[in-house]
């Protein structure tokens, strides 16, 4: 009886203020998605920097006819100075840092630059003699870089060592900028969220001031006269933050696995299982900071 009691208030505070409500349901889902999708976008930047940083290699770049720097006199790399440099990477010091070297002469590098670039103006002026022979270097971990180029930046006749993750920063460095306005936007919307709960729990409250102070003259507790204010908050929340849950799923599973991943089938994207790691979450801590927002509302104003 005493459940059955509390449930029709419930619903009649939800009847009386749907529209806030409906309000407090679009809110909660908008900011539950963006706090989602941040999440997601920081389990994907974390994937690309494991998938790409494990791949990335270093470049010696030899020096060509026309360059001139302090290893470097508009003289092309020797055999000799060339064989130099694969001896110091295969030295006892640094040869456990490394997991594989390869040479790249003029043509292949011609060829490489003419993949990745055709079709633009640089590539109309480039010949096979302006690339520089390179030794591509796979280290055995990222972090086996910097000893690879420390072993071979400086030596005579390479004009440069070249770590691919530096090319990887500035990318990584865009995707955490949209990460962290996706939790900035998100905070706002939260911030919104508690408002409207706030104001609809006493909102509902007011509307019923008459049946509260009966309530309180038959002796009513103040836990009992609360909890169906409270679960006002909760029940707009909880259905807010399942269709953001929703909405990370279905992004996840229609746009990222759907599309992306069939697209760039080199670029490792979050999965399902992701997404459902991260929906449970969501619906939660909505579910908590409504039931939060709602309790402080309505005891502030059973205080008034």
């Amino acid at each position: 009886m005493r459940l059955a009691l509390v449930m029709g208030e419930v619903w009649t505070g939800l009847r009386r203020n749907m529209s806030m409500a409906v309000a407090v349901v679009l809110v909660t889902f908008i900011s539950l998605t963006f706090v989602g999708a941040a999440v997601l976008l920081q389990m994907q930047i974390t994937q690309m920097k494991g998938f790409w940083y494990d791949r990335a290699q270093v470049a010696v770049y030899f020096c060509n006819d026309i360059d001139q720097t302090e290893t470097c006199s508009q003289a092309a790399a020797t055999p000799e100075q060339i064989q130099a440099a694969e001896d110091a990477l295969a030295s006892a010091a640094v040869a456990q840092y490394v997991d594989g070297v390869e040479f790249e002469d003029r043509d292949a590098a011609y060829a490489r630059f003419i993949d990745q670039f055709g079709g633009t103006t640089t590539a109309e002026f480039a010949t096979a003699d302006t690339m520089n022979e390179a030794l591509w270097v796979s280290p055995v971990t990222p972090a086996d870089a910097d000893v690879i180029a420390e072993a071979t930046a400086g030596l005579p006749g390479v004009l440069e060592v070249r770590d691919q993750r530096a090319l990887l920063e500035p990318i990584f460095s865009v995707l955490n900028t949209a990460s962290l306005a996706a939790v900035g936007i998100a905070i706002l919307m939260l911030v919104a969220a508690v408002l409207l709960i706030a104001t609809t729990i006493r909102l509902s409250a007011f509307s019923r001031r008459r049946e509260l102070g009966i309530m309180r003259l038959v002796g009513a507790s103040n836990r009992f006269i609360q909890t169906p204010f409270i679960l006002e908050g909760v029940a707009a929340a909880l259905v807010g933050s399942l269709l953001a849950a929703a909405a990370i799923v279905a992004l996840v599973q229609g746009v990222l696995q759907g599309y992306v991943a069939q697209t760039l089938r080199t670029v490792a994207v979050v999965s399902l299982d992701d997404a459902l790691l991260v929906a449970p979450g969501l619906v939660g801590f909505g579910v908590l900071f409504a039931g939060l927002a709602a309790a402080v509302a309505i005891r502030r104003y059973l205080k008034v």
